[in-house]
């Protein structure tokens, strides 16, 4: 059964793109592998979301999507083709061409208008580089900084076994096809022009067939396989890293298409990326901001001590040179600012209230001088 990704996502036809994405992070947190291991209804949920959002997510594809559903999506959909066999098959009547699944139509009946000499022969059509495969991948913050090699469980169309990819069955001693009376081809007319093609209803076998149940008469079947991916340091939100060999692949298929996996980063609880610098709010004490310390700041290469100078103030940004994220184009790293935020100890002791209050006359001025509106 055809999946309605909006329904998936809990959006509506007119959702705007920041919804779209609002909505797909949220059932991300909520169906993420990670945090249901061994839930396989959670991982199919993922997979899903993941895939509504791959193609809502997307202006071009969420328009096909729109127009033509999920058969749209198929690798080696051509909407030009599509709505061109629409406007065909409203010319002919329904009769003119019997359908064995949307996409098999679709490809069948222009691959025979416009290249008889291989008419209806699906094989000869698709000696060919395989399409390429888009699927998203979530992975957390650090993981993105430092790159990570994972194994990763993909779904992809492949030829079907049953049938070859022909996504139609003869049965031994098959009648002759009623429309083309076991010649395999069909006389078609159109104004002065006449010419013959392949027959629809029949394959061009000349016997009677029926659509093969292992793939519903697509010619292709869905198949999960686990695969290795190296995902390089400093990937940024909606990389696409590239797998090579892992896209579209079968028989007929003479080099198989690639794999692109879409990136989306969780966010962090401590650290923030900006463009290629990262930064994290230090929490200080009143004592370390006002007559200077030296603090250990956690980064993604370990440990570093930070000298934070004598009077500084809250919200002041310190900087580390050369230890925030990599550029995956230059190779350059970015620095690691670090934002001080004072926190004020909880206390009630009198003494300690006392000598906070007589800090107040070292201000010389009152430090709200100058602010309105």
């Amino acid at each position: 059964m055809a999946k309605d990704y909006y329904e998936i996502l809990g959006v509506s036809k007119d959702a705007k793109p920041d919804d779209v994405k609002k909505a797909y992070r949220r059932l991300a947190r909520k169906w993420h592998p990670d945090l249901n291991p061994g839930n396989r209804e959670a991982e199919q949920r993922f997979k899903d979301a993941s895939a509504a959002y791959e193609c809502l997510s997307n202006p071009e594809k969420r328009k096909i999507y729109d127009e033509f559903g999920e058969d749209g999506l198929r690798a080696g959909f051509d909407p030009g083709k599509a709505r061109e066999y629409r406007k065909w098959t409203q010319g002919h009547g329904p009769e003119a061409e019997p359908s064995f699944g949307r996409y098999r139509s679709y490809e069948d009946i222009f691959g025979n208008m416009f290249d008889f000499s291989k008419a209806g022969d699906y094989s000869a059509r698709r000696s060919r580089k395989g399409s390429d495969i888009e699927t998203g991948m979530t992975i957390d913050l650090i993981s993105s900084l430092k790159g990570v090699s994972t194994r990763i469980a993909i779904e992809k169309p492949e030829v079907c076994g049953d049938c070859k990819g022909a996504g139609v069955r003869t049965a031994a001693g098959a009648a002759l096809c009623p429309a083309c009376r076991g010649t395999g081809k069909i006389s078609v007319a159109d104004g002065p022009m006449e010419f013959t093609r392949t027959c629809p209803q029949c394959r061009g076998t000349g016997r009677t067939i029926a659509v093969c149940a292992g793939c519903g008469g697509s010619g292709q079947q869905s198949k999960t396989e686990k695969i290795r991916v190296d995902i390089p340091a400093g990937v940024r939100e909606g990389s696409r890293v590239r797998v090579a060999g892992k896209g579209e692949s079968g028989p007929g298929i003479q080099t198989p298409g690639d794999l692109y996996l879409i990136i989306h980063i969780e966010p962090h609880p401590f650290l923030k990326r900006e463009d290629d610098d990262l930064l994290m709010e230090a929490p200080v004490t009143l004592a370390e901001i006002m007559a200077g310390a030296k603090i250990v700041i956690p980064t993604i290469d370990g440990p570093v001590t930070l000298k934070i100078p004598p009077q500084s103030q809250n919200g002041q940004t310190l900087r580390l040179k050369g230890k925030g994220a990599v550029n995956p184009k230059t190779k350059k790293r970015g620095d690691f600012l670090v934002r001080l935020q004072v926190r004020v100890p909880k206390t009630k002791d009198e003494k300690t209230l006392q000598a906070v209050k007589e800090m107040d006359r070292l201000y010389g001025e009152d430090p709200r001088a100058g602010l309105e509106l």
